[in-house]
């Protein structure tokens, strides 16, 4: 039996946001429930290469199928012409143990996953008042979060800070191009924002935890390795709420790690992401809260699963 192979362009014609979204808020809630089983997730680092790698595996208890990713970033692959990000994904019968499919899908399903998780927990977090959004960084994460915030609140303005002002205001014209006002901004004033996500692989912080005001709301979803560190621990010793997808892994190799190793939070001082989920989220206005997201190998499982079903319709 030949094994089923599907390549980028056709996941993309049969994938639409909102059932990424869908999708990737039940399995956040199953895995705050307990229904997964999701082992620690390996990787690889490639410092000469400014590269690393990810192999995550995740299944839903009681699902068909269960999967194993490879997900790769080598930063320097735009200056050569190439994606940063690559990737594939296996479906593997979780009854037989036989692949059903591969995925070849350049990384989509793993951006997707990441967008949806960190837009559904910032729309989760955040004052329903809030309507400005920063974004830390300008490549295909920043871009995904805000256009998939937007459709689930208002957004009125989008500030993006980046390294490279070229990439920022690209990044903007983007936006724009999609309905929403954009500009560039100074990392000073995107820390103000009502709304701040960061996508990035910095390996020190780049927020200034002293700037972010009273009532914002941060998810940081760029720290999914050890060397790597989006949010300084001053936020967490802010913070009213701390939300993580996953405790284990977020103490091993996220931003909430760092801040409980710095001690400026309690090891046990953070809700499941996926509880939020569930209901409104009872915060006072004037309250800080913060999100670290490291990429759950349960939300690919089901991703993964619910697009090979609509390949196959």
């Amino acid at each position: 039996m030949t094994l089923a192979v599907f390549d980028a362009a056709a996941i993309e014609r049969a994938t639409t946001s909102r059932l990424v979204l869908d999708t990737i808020r039940d399995a956040l809630i199953a895995h705050a429930e307990g229904r997964t089983h999701v082992p620690p997730p390996l990787h690889l680092d490639f410092p000469e290469a400014d590269g690393d790698c990810h192999v995550k595996a995740g299944w839903i208890t009681g699902a068909a199928d269960f999967t194993v990713k490879i997900a790769t970033g080598f930063y320097g692959n735009p200056a050569r012409g190439l994606s940063a990000n690559h990737g594939l994904v296996c479906v593997v019968s979780a009854r037989t143990g036989q692949p059903r499919a591969l995925l070849d899908d350049h990384g989509l399903l793993t951006a997707w996953r990441t967008a949806a998780a960190g837009a559904l927990i910032t729309h989760a977090m955040a004052r329903p008042a809030a309507g400005t959004l920063a974004v830390f960084g300008t490549g295909e994460q920043a871009r995904l979060q805000a256009l998939w915030l937007a459709e689930l609140r208002p957004v009125g303005l989008v500030l993006v800070h980046g390294r490279t002002p070229d990439k920022a205001q690209a990044l903007c014209d983007t936006l724009g191009a999609h309905g929403l006002a954009a500009r560039p901004a100074g990392a000073a004033e995107a820390a103000r924002a009502d709304m701040i996500i960061t996508a990035t692989p910095a390996r020190s912080p780049v927020l200034d935890a002293d700037r972010v005001l009273a009532g914002a709301h941060v998810t940081g979803i760029g720290t999914d390795m050890p060397h790597k560190n989006e949010l300084p621990p001053a936020l967490f010793r802010r913070a009213r709420l701390i939300a993580t997808d996953d405790h284990a892994q977020c103490l091993d190799h996220g931003d909430f790690g760092h801040a409980v190793r710095a001690g400026a939070a309690a090891e046990a001082g953070d809700i499941a992401a996926g509880l939020l989920l569930k209901a409104p989220v009872d915060r006072p206005d004037t309250a800080i809260t913060v999100a670290d997201l490291t990429g759950v190998g349960a939300l690919d499982a089901a991703l993964a699963s619910a697009v090979l079903g609509r390949l196959r319709e």
